[in-house]
């Protein structure tokens, strides 16, 4: 059955650029005269035709070189560049019995440019949802799915261990999701049933594992940089966990910077992935922005008053901890910046994330921020399309992803702007691909507005 938004998309934007007549095929499209960034190398090609079918990249080549189909839908890409489709590689879709709060999710990633999620905290639910994805009877990005978390209060032995590591792989979750209170004998059960029915485990650090026995173990990514800041402590193991903050928030001053070599030495050597999720602390630690300041961000307004109001209040309560101290906070936050830098600069791999929805990380915008924040980090902006692109398909070994090139999957954003010049133009969407279905500038514009107030955590 042909999608609805498809083929209003197509109709609106097919009246618009073509002169044939009838509707266009679903599926079928060139994107004419565009700057195309292919990233599978630092390059522009400029004035191409790339020409899509069936979910897929068939040709790219100069402008005019090449035919196009009498059904294909022409959309014109002048003065536009082409990426490919985005990657969040740590979201969050709620949990429960809502429905439609998950679609609204999806669909604010997807209208953001964001064709791949990682989601980090599962439900039965969202095995569902990636079936609807998967068959396009939805709009959404491709949904990796991880299982329910997997933490001190649902691991309490090593027989709990065993057995939900078993039972996620069987209900088809594609990795496991880790939650600080493990303790190190049932972080070791899980990470043993883990290997044996060959599921991926990521996410946190538990304080009684520590980030040198979760690097050993093989975790697919350490997220947020949980345990790094502490192991640049020196006397760490005399620090109590609730005096040291939440990613160490609490003791980056006494971080001895040196040390930054020897963790990224051992990230490399063990192929450990990281997803920052810079914009958490940017955002919810940093005492150079007020929470009021914060809710009245332009893309607050997509948040319902419920989560918005908790988001107010999780940032005042941390900063009236009394712990906390804005000098402290900005130490950290220049801190990860400097470990940032040293993976890029090491080769260890770093993937996009920003742990949407969370305390003013609004889904799909808070990516964008992210991005800026990895530049802000000095990656270039290469190196931080990397992140949210081919590495992205390397961590999920699908080689057909993250570029732009014949047989590849045409999971595409067109941009109003060059995003190697100017990392922020990531946002500045004038449309977005995924799939065989193209969602044009106006559409985009329609669907969120009808969204405004509705996503909640």
């Amino acid at each position: 059955m042909k999608n609805v938004l498809l083929s209003l998309a197509a109709l609106l934007l097919y009246a618009c650029n073509s002169s044939q007549t009838g509707s266009p095929a679903e599926g079928a499209f060139v994107i004419q005269n565009v700057s195309v960034i292919p990233m599978d190398s630092e390059t522009v090609l400029e004035k191409q035709d790339v020409f899509i079918a069936d979910g897929k990249i068939t040709h790219i080549g100069p402008t005019a070189e090449k035919e196009t189909g009498k059904d294909a839908l022409i959309i014109d890409g002048a003065g536009k560049f082409l990426i490919p489709g985005l990657a969040e590689m740590h979201a969050h879709i709620p949990r429960g019995a809502d429905t439609a709060a998950m679609k609204d999710i999806l669909e604010l990633f997807a209208l953001n440019g964001i064709t791949t999620i990682r989601g980090m905290l599962g439900d039965p639910a969202h095995l569902e949802l990636k079936t609807q994805l998967s068959k396009g009877a939805i709009t959404g990005p491709h949904f990796y799915a991880a299982a329910p978390g997997l933490m001190g209060s649902t691991v309490k032995s090593v027989k709990d261990a065993d057995s939900l590591v078993r039972k996620y792989k069987d209900e088809g979750y594609d990795l496991l999701k880790l939650l600080p209170g493990l303790t190190l004998e049932n972080f070791n059960a899980i990470v043993k049933t883990a290997k044996e029915v060959n599921i991926p485990f990521a996410g946190h650090v538990s304080y009684d594992v520590g980030i040198w026995n979760a690097i050993a173990a093989g975790y697919a990514s350490v997220d947020h940089l949980d345990g790094f800041v502490e192991s640049l402590v020196p006397g760490i193991e005399k620090i109590p966990e609730q005096k040291r903050g939440l990613f160490g928030l609490h003791i980056a001053r006494k971080a001895d910077p040196s040390k930054i070599d020897t963790l990224v030495k051992a990230l490399k050597q063990h192929n450990i992935w990281v997803v920052p999720t810079e914009a958490l602390p940017e955002r919810w630690f940093t005492p150079l922005k007020t929470a009021g300041a914060f809710s009245k961000d332009p893309e607050m307004v997509y948040m319902n008053e419920t989560t918005l109001n908790n988001w107010v209040k999780s940032k005042n309560n941390i900063m009236a901890d009394p712990l906390y101290d804005s000098a402290g906070a900005v130490a950290l936050i220049a801190l990860r910046k400097k470990i940032l830098k040293a993976c890029s600069d090491n080769n260890v791999g770093i993937v996009s994330g920003s742990d949407a929805p969370q305390v003013f990380d609004v889904p799909g915008f808070s990516l964008h921020q992210e991005l800026k924040y990895m530049a802000d980090a000095g990656l270039t902006p290469f190196e931080v399309l990397q992140t949210s692109t081919v590495n992205a398909a390397a961590y999920f070994n699908n080689p057909s992803s993250g570029v732009i090139k014949p047989g590849a999957v045409s999971d595409l954003v067109l941009l109003n702007g060059n995003p190697l010049n100017d990392i922020t133009q990531t946002a500045n969407i004038a449309g977005v691909m995924i799939g065989k279905q193209w969602l044009p500038s106006n559409v985009i514009a329609q669907r969120l507005e009808a969204l405004k107030g509705k996503i909640k955590q």
